[in-house]
């Protein structure tokens, strides 16, 4: 299972086939993006906030960031928008980047995770799992409110 695991991981951040059978990085193991990708297939459920309950979109983050980085992020998506420093364009997004989205004719009324080479991971709505999509996307894209940078705590 770990060896699934891993591969599953090094597959999606583009790492080679390789690379995944050897024993990761510790520093990669405590890192948002690893946490997240933990996360891969998990329900939507709505207030969700874990692996067992299911995720919804803010739940998701604040729990990989808990476990990541023991950080305690509010529990709206709006609100997770006023952490951090702001991060104004697409081109600019590192891995662990919060990036928002207008879904419901409502800024930052959604949230993922930036994984890097252009994706995101997200739980998206009720009935879906928790997946990676392209912030390029045309559907994303046009929706795109901006990003926030969280530093790791000392």
């Amino acid at each position: 299972m770990r060896h699934k695991l891993l591969f599953l991981t090094a597959f999606l951040i583009g790492l080679a086939p390789a690379a995944a059978l050897a024993t990761p990085d510790p520093e990669q193991l405590d890192s948002p993006k690893f946490n997240a990708l933990l996360a891969l297939g998990t329900r939507y459920h709505f207030g969700g906030r874990s692996p067992e309950t299911g995720f919804d979109c803010s739940g998701l983050v604040a729990h990989v960031f808990e476990r990541a980085w023991g950080m305690l992020l509010p529990r709206s998506a709006l609100d997770q928008a006023a952490v951090g420093k702001p991060v104004r364009k697409l081109n600019e997004l590192e891995p662990g980047d919060l990036v928002f989205y207008n879904t419901r004719n409502s800024p930052f009324s959604h949230v993922g995770i930036y994984l890097g080479a252009g994706q995101f991971i997200h739980a998206p709505r009720p009935g879906q799992r928790v997946r990676v999509e392209h912030v390029d996307s045309p559907y994303w894209k046009a929706r795109f409110n901006g990003a926030r940078r969280l530093a790791p705590p000392l």
